[in-house]
């Protein structure tokens, strides 16, 4: 069975994006890149993956994404608090 994950991406304008996915270091890629990416990244850039939670299945990964994205942005930075840093980021050029 495969094992879903939830993330959040920190973008340019120091917004928030939630979702879920296999494996979200080729995601983050997808959306840095552009082509496979979410519209949100559209005038933004995604900066670094503040948040993964992981062991989920695709049902309760969308559950959780759900709850996740109704979240104010406080109860977001607290959530992104409870866990340990994300490592990856975007390379910028310049």
């Amino acid at each position: 069975m495969t094992t879903w994950a939830i993330y959040i991406i920190e973008a340019s304008d120091n917004s928030y994006y939630t979702g879920i996915a296999t494996d979200v270091e080729r995601r983050f890629e997808e959306h840095a890149v552009g082509e496979h990416g979410a519209k949100y990244f559209n005038g933004r850039t995604p900066i670094r993956v503040v948040y993964q939670e992981y062991g989920h299945t695709r049902s309760s990964a969308g559950k959780r994404e759900a709850e996740i994205k109704k979240l104010s942005r406080r109860q977001k930075e607290t959530l992104i608090a409870s866990r340990p840093r994300a490592t990856h980021e975007c390379e910028q050029a310049g």
